[in-house]
């Protein structure tokens, strides 16, 4: 709840620890959609701030992609690109 709560104010460690939790199916169904979607979204928040963390969580939104159509990973880039801070 936490971490979604801080995801959707755009706290990007949120975001990644949210798209694990999606990956992984931890506390949440698993659902690799919404695990990019959050993990793309943290690596934009992290990409100006710690140059070593966005490498990791693009690694971790690449593992996730692996596992995935294009047309999900489609979908994701979607939801990412539309994606607003509430």
């Amino acid at each position: 709840t936490w971490y979604r709560k801080a995801a959707d104010q755009g706290d990007a460690s949120a975001q990644h620890n949210l798209g694990g939790m999606y990956a992984k199916g931890r506390g949440v169904k698993q659902d690799y959609v919404q695990a990019y979607k959050w993990l793309d979204l943290a690596a934009v928040g992290f990409s100006s701030s710690d140059a070593a963390l966005h490498s990791t969580v693009v690694s971790n939104r690449d593992r996730v992609a692996a596992k995935m159509t294009p047309a999900e990973i489609a979908k994701a880039q979607l939801l990412a690109r539309e994606w607003k801070p509430q």
